[in-house]
């Protein structure tokens, strides 16, 4: 009796020997884990730009004068706004001025002589009629009333001809006119000064016909901004005006703005090989989001192709080959499957193998996340 004792004695010492090495020294390591809770929500499939997109203008003209000349006036600058309308560059129009000047002078001067040549007229059709009142009574020869004829119709002509250079004379002014308007540039709409590449006292060469002279300032409407993007052929066919869009920009870290659909291109690009693209165009949906966004910005663009609500959904870097997930159950890893449904690079429905509340692994960054190990979530969610 004394020796089982003795045995019962050092078994129970052993075994609370080893519970407490097991509890101590032989405890496994608690790993940390990222987590995600298993919960209900939104999850949208969608597709994306293949190559990166890029934010555009429909409005954006690339100004310069018709004509050379010294720039005498910069009415605005770089970063304005520039109503309708508006004059953006004058050149020195000195010459045209003093040619209009004269022009207008030579208009008035043919109207004063096409007045004398028709007052001449005149005169010469009450003189022809004295003189065939004067032949009927026998006073004036047939000669002289021919001669009245004759004077008559030179003087009639005479101011035909006059009234004739009075037209002329205008023409010609309206042509110095409009020399005179190719010395200004106008904004053909309300936008802002992207660029303005010359200044005061430049000399802005003439071009050869034919050729324009080369742009000296950008005109952007904000207002017409919309992303231009490319997406993989094998997406054509589930592409269509109006669907909703996300954009986002790399001047705007995390901020998704909305868009629609405004343009599927009818033919694919296939300017790089192996790398067939259909060209698509977004337009911004919230007019306050464009505020800001400059025309050849990089941008992503993801086009949703359907949506589900209130589905049960995790993190898509949750799911590992073959539809595997951590699961971390009461300070454990456990392994699951889960039968996925809709899904995007985001967010992955779960029709299967996970409930609501459960917590999952969302990043593997070391070899001792695996089934099996003692973990927690970091911070301790």
């Amino acid at each position: 009796m004394r020796s089982r004792a003795r045995w019962l004695i050092v078994a129970g010492g052993v075994a609370l020997t080893a519970v407490a090495l097991r509890l101590t020294v032989l405890r496994p390591e608690v790993v940390q884990v990222e987590v995600a809770r298993v919960e209900a929500g939104v999850v949208e499939e969608s597709v994306t730009n293949s190559r990166a997109g890029t934010v555009k203008a429909r409005r954006r003209a690339r100004l310069s004068p018709q004509t050379g000349g010294v720039v005498a006036e910069l009415p605005f600058r770089r970063g304005d706004r520039v109503p309708a309308g508006a004059v953006v560059l004058r050149l020195d129009a000195s010459v045209q001025q003093a040619q209009l000047t004269l022009a207008r002078e030579d208009t008035r001067t043919a109207r004063a002589h096409a007045d004398e040549a028709c007052l001449a007229a005149e005169l010469a059709i009450r003189e022809l009629g004295r003189g065939t009142a004067l032949q009927a009574d026998g006073i004036a020869s047939e000669q002289h009333l021919d001669t009245l004829a004759s004077s008559r119709d030179q003087t009639a002509a005479a101011c035909r001809a006059a009234r004739a250079a009075v037209d002329q004379s205008a023409a010609r002014v309206r042509v110095v006119e409009a020399e005179l308007a190719l010395s200004e540039v106008r904004a053909p709409f309300g936008g802002v000064l992207a660029e303005v590449s010359t200044e005061v006292g430049e000399w802005l060469t003439p071009a050869p016909p034919g050729v324009p002279i080369p742009p000296v300032l950008d005109l952007i409407d904000p207002t017409s901004i919309y992303v231009s993007a490319p997406i993989d052929e094998v997406e054509s066919e589930r592409l269509q005006l109006g669907q909703e869009a996300g954009v986002t920009v790399d001047t705007r870290p995390g901020l998704r703005l909305p868009g629609r659909v405004a343009r599927v291109a009818p033919f694919v690009l296939d300017a790089l090989e192996q790398n067939r693209t259909v060209e698509i165009e977004v337009e911004l949906t919230d007019p306050g989001a464009t505020a800001g966004l400059l025309p050849g910005l990089s941008a992503d663009v993801e086009v949703i192709i359907d949506r589900r609500d209130r589905v049960l959904r995790l993190p898509t870097s949750a799911i590992a080959e073959g539809g595997k997930v951590l699961l971390l159950d009461r300070g454990w890893l456990a392994e699951r499957v889960v039968v996925a449904g809709m899904r995007n690079w985001l967010f992955t429905e779960v029709r299967d193998g996970l409930r609501d509340g459960d917590l999952v692994v969302t990043s593997r960054t070391s070899t001792d996340i695996k089934p099996g190990v003692r973990a927690e979530a970091r911070g301790g969610r």
